[in-house]
């Protein structure tokens, strides 16, 4: 088995450019702290969960800790935890786990400098050119899926958007299906119930060809966990952090902290909350079931205090992230970042605040980017165009990482003799024999002179963008799927709707 699959078919790749799914960052990551600061920050962190607590909503995960020696107020629901429980806990998460993948695209290994980019994940709206923002529908997310699966750079799903044309209780099983036929990229699973989390996960075990043994001892498919900051764990994040736990797939815990309004308005201060709250899912999530694979997630923002609205791509964000990635490599995990701005229309702006997003999340080590593909609004919305111009700047980063050769042929001594003063490179054998891999391929960036520009309709990114991706639909391939497995899923999910899906935790 092992071999076969290290033989795996690499799946299609942007005309022009060589694969992006290995990625892996050549550059040592920054540091925005020293490591006295990052040891202050921790110390803090653990002061917060030893002298005021998480506040647990689900009782069986206030059990679980109490169990463990945690002290519980059961008439606040607040939940202690001794550092030393903490640490002993955390210490046993693995360092880096590998997500089963498809026969097209492989598996996913995250931890040490790999890179990988993910869909945006969650905004009820979706928009584009044509026809405007407008409420998410179905026919809407499994069009963000086969764009996700086209392009190699983006390395796994997200639930791209929210179909809101589908009743809740199913609305699962319509999002799951739609990720495992369409793409066979890892798939996101929300934590919104034990029900709808068993439903996805029997379709995912189904999908990858797994017996129920085998599906608990291989990673395929992911979560996030968000902390109701400040300090706060409801019911469904509480339960899906067992769950997961139980069932061997990974939880990438990420309190969704912004400085001012959830968390204190100081950096230090906003990234020792985060911390906690992480700390602690952490902690629940290996005392269910230790090694369960986790994440480090990070999420810290500020506010524009002005207004009180989400600010993202700040230098706020970007030092958070740098911090965020010390953090997690201080407990020997592996961590996830996101590509985020707040703009309502595919603008500079939203290019600029992504760029800063981005920016940070890699030059801080990060080895998920969630959000890195079509966010906008803050995360209200999903935009077609931006997924495009996202996927470029995502190449972009992909060939940053491509190591620089330096040999004689390199050098290029024999061509610079050739050319000599005054010539030009254009025709010369060493321009010609490193043309196609010279410099790379835009996707959707113009590199022309204004007149070529003008006499080609004088279209801008997000006009460029919105041709791409229509066509990107018109040339889709699916992934192919076994008949025995397909029609095994086809039959759950009838079974499952007639059953009337499952139920949403409160």
């Amino acid at each position: 088995m092992a071999k076969r699959r290290s033989e795996r078919v690499t799946q299609r790749v942007t005309p022009g450019v060589t694969s992006y799914r290995q990625l892996r960052n050549p550059y040592p990551p920054m540091a925005q702290f020293s490591e006295d600061q990052i040891e202050a920050i921790h110390q803090t962190s653990l002061r917060v969960l030893e002298e005021v607590g998480m506040r647990v909503l689900f009782p069986e995960a206030r059990a679980i800790y109490q169990a463990a020696g945690g002290v519980v107020d059961p008439e606040t629901m607040i939940v202690r935890l001794d550092r030393g429980l903490v640490m002993e806990a955390v210490a046993q998460a693995p360092a880096s786990v590998t997500l089963r993948g498809g026969e097209v695209t492989g598996d996913v290994f995250i931890g040490e400098n790999s890179v990988n980019f993910g869909m945006v994940a969650g905004p009820p709206h979706v928009s584009d050119l044509e026809r405007g923002r407008r409420p998410a529908t179905l026919a809407d997310f499994e069009d963000l899926v086969r764009l996700s699966h086209t392009y190699d750079v983006i390395h796994m799903q997200g639930s791209a958007t929210e179909p809101l044309d589908v009743p809740v209780p199913v609305r699962h099983l319509a999002m799951t299906y739609a990720q495992t036929t369409l793409s066979d990229k890892p798939v996101h699973v929300y934590s919104r119930g034990k029900e709808p989390v068993a439903d996805s996960h029997e379709m995912v075990r189904i999908v990858r060809g797994l017996t129920a043994e085998e599906f608990v001892g291989t990673p395929c498919c992911f979560t996030v966990i968000n902390s109701n900051s400040p300090l706060q764990l409801d019911v469904p994040m509480s339960r899906g952090i067992i769950d997961f736990a139980r069932a061997g797939q990974l939880m990438i815990m990420t309190p969704f902290t912004l400085a001012g309004a959830m968390a204190p308005v100081s950096l230090a201060g906003a990234l020792a909350q985060q911390n906690a709250e992480a700390l602690a899912g952490l902690t629940l999530s290996q005392l269910v079931k230790t090694g369960a694979p986790v994440m480090y997630g990070a999420f810290t923002s500020n506010v524009d205090m002005k207004s009180g609205s989400p600010a993202f791509g700040t230098p706020e964000y970007v030092k958070a992230a740098w911090g965020s990635g010390q953090l997690a490599r201080r407990y020997g995990l592996p961590w996830r970042s996101s590509s985020t701005n707040a703009c309502t229309v595919v603008d500079a702006q939203a290019a600029y605040e992504s760029q800063m997003s981005l920016w940070g999340a890699i030059l801080g080590g990060a080895n998920y980017l969630m959000h890195a593909i079509g966010w906008m609004e803050g995360g209200l919305t999903a935009s077609f165009e931006k997924v495009i111009i996202d996927v470029e700047m995502c190449q972009m980063f992909a060939e940053l990482f491509r190591p620089v050769v330096v040999d004689e042929a390199e050098l290029a001594f024999e061509a610079i003799r050739e050319v000599g003063p005054a010539g030009h490179f254009f025709g010369v054998v060493h321009t010609l024999e490193r043309y196609e891999r010279a410099f790379y391929s835009p996707l959707v960036s113009d590199w022309r002179n204004y007149g070529a520009w003008a006499e080609d309709g004088a279209l801008n990114a997000a006009q460029r963008a919105h041709l791409i991706w229509k066509k990107a639909l018109t040339d889709y391939v699916p992934p192919p799927l076994a008949d025995d497995r397909r029609a095994e899923l086809d039959a759950f999910v009838a079974r499952r709707r007639a059953e009337g899906g499952g139920a949403i935790d409160d």
